[in-house]
């Protein structure tokens, strides 16, 4: 997949890039409730695992916004990708463990979904981290905590202050009033994306959620 270099000034943010890269290294993170009522009854009618329908509406939002494919080559010059693909973790029961794999995505959901399922079949069991290997910058994490509804969630990685690309936590259902809701944590660095980038972000996921479960219906 193409990256693309670009300079701080081409960014047209380049006084808040270096701010937050060099001044004030920032990273924050962001937890929202995303409704899936509609998306969980439809992918469970269609017999269709939810965490990839979700999985799918998030990458989707994803690769919609330049600054949640933004990372840095091998070389250390800022770019962006054409598009990013989502590395998510398989938990093992016996062992206790989890491993990442990673599917690549495609604005096809049937497509995508094929994708996922064959992927989940051959690495889906392998215990080692990754089951799947890696093979390039363009991959964003989606971590799931099925066990545990939270508010909040932070992840504090020694070499933060040089991550770019978006770390994902989705969290437990709640249920109330009717409805159905996942929590998802969404962590950035400020260098490239503001709050409102976050925002448009949920926004479209909630959005994607939407019209998928439409979709399946």
């Amino acid at each position: 997949m193409a990256f693309h270099r670009i300079t701080p000034a081409e960014l047209g943010r380049e006084d808040i890039y270096r701010y937050f890269m060099e001044e004030a290294p920032c990273t924050y993170s962001m937890c929202v409730d995303i409704d899936v009522t509609e998306l969980r009854a439809a992918a469970k009618a269609r017999g269709t695992h939810f965490f990839a329908a979700f999985l799918y509406a998030l990458t989707k939002a994803v690769n919609g916004r330049r600054e949640f494919r933004m990372n840095f080559d091998e070389t250390g010059a800022l770019g962006y990708y054409d598009a990013v693909h989502p590395c998510y973790t398989v938990f093992h029961e016996q062992s206790q463990r989890f491993s990442d794999v990673w599917t690549r995505f495609d604005e096809d959901f049937d497509v995508f979904y094929r994708n996922y399922l064959a992927d989940r079949e051959a690495y889906g069991g392998a215990a080692q981290a990754p089951a799947k290997p890696y093979e390039g910058g363009n991959l964003f994490n989606v971590s799931c905590i099925p066990w545990a509804r939270f508010t909040a969630f932070h992840l504090h990685l020694q070499k933060g202050y040089r991550h770019l690309p978006p770390l994902f936590t989705v969290g437990r259902f709640a249920e109330a009033g009717g409805r159905t809701a996942v929590p998802l944590a969404v962590q950035v660095h400020h260098a490239v994306c503001d709050g409102r980038h976050v925002s448009l972000l949920v926004a479209d996921v909630q959005r994607f959620c939407t019209e998928l479960a439409a979709r399946l219906a």
